[in-house]
């Protein structure tokens, strides 16, 4: 099955963005891209303000111009890129966790059409993250360019989902032709010991990198903070992307981002893929 790479678009800056980032992810990975716009009732979330009106929300013609223009780009950009473009009636949230369902990868903005300047992560984005089938790439806003010559940065602290972290960051490592980071944050007064272990979280997971990426180079690093999210974040503003699990050590089944992940998809320098299991939840 050739799942493809599915990206949500409004016509927002924002959305037009995550496209790009979709669009390389599409190449990198020889899959097709598909745009998807979810439309809703055109006065209201899907349901008519008037219980005796029973419109149904409908595709627009504004806004399928405004998905073939975005493909069109993109083609130019990516000569061989394979794109689809369609309107799904649903929501734009909704839409996209179904999708993700058949999708290698699903891209999200940070804010999506009237996105307010100090919100965070869209309320779109974070239902994506949080539910999608598949994994989900959040493309940060930076202040400034995001350096697409640094690492793919990794956090690793012996959990399952964090496991699975690492090997998608392995995997984007390898295809970016970039080096990874494995990170492991301790408090400040326990990294002298941290130090001297001979085997931890690190050396299990750079031993399991090497074996099953041979070639690539991989940094251990050992960060201190009070909080690994602290941490993570600062180091995240020189790396090219940060993977992280959907859930960290100690999470419960029914948690849908741990801390450390929520904190990240809001607050970090650079995108964030989120490692969610294929098939996650069905």
């Amino acid at each position: 099955m050739n799942r493809p790479v599915v990206v949500g678009v409004d016509g927002s800056p924002p959305s037009l963005v995550a496209a790009e980032h979709a669009a390389r992810a599409a190449v990198q990975r020889s899959r097709p891209l598909h745009l998807v716009h979810g439309y809703l009732h055109p006065l209201g979330y899907g349901v008519p303000p008037n219980p005796y009106d029973l419109g149904l929300p409908a595709p627009t013609e504004e806004a399928q111009k405004m998905l073939e223009q975005a493909a069109a780009d993109l083609v130019g950009r990516w000569p061989g890129l394979a794109v689809q473009v369609r309107q799904v009636a649903g929501g734009p949230g909704a839409t996209l966790v179904e999708e993700s369902r058949r999708a290698e990868l699903v891209v999200v903005g940070s804010r999506g059409l009237g996105g307010f300047a100090g919100l965070l992560l869209g309320s779109v984005g974070t239902q994506v993250a949080s539910h999608a089938h598949c994994p989900v790439l959040v493309v940060r806003p930076a202040e400034g360019p995001v350096p697409a010559a640094g690492p793919v940065l990794v956090g690793v602290d012996g959990s399952e989902p964090a496991e699975l972290a690492v090997g998608h960051a392995a995997d984007e490592a390898t295809r970016r032709g970039t080096g990874l980071v494995l990170a492991h944050v301790r408090p400040p007064d326990e990294v002298a010991q941290a130090a001297a272990e001979p085997a931890g979280p690190l050396a299990t997971a750079a031993a399991a990198v090497r074996g099953s990426h041979p070639g690539l180079p991989v940094e251990e690093r050992v960060l201190r903070a009070a909080k690994p999210e602290q941490a993570l974040i600062e180091a995240s503003g020189d790396a090219a992307l940060v993977v992280v699990g959907s859930r960290g050590r100690g999470g419960f089944a029914g948690m849908l981002l741990g801390s450390v992940s929520q904190a990240l998809v809001q607050h970090a320098h650079c995108p964030v893929l989120v490692a969610r299991p294929y098939g996650h939840a069905r």
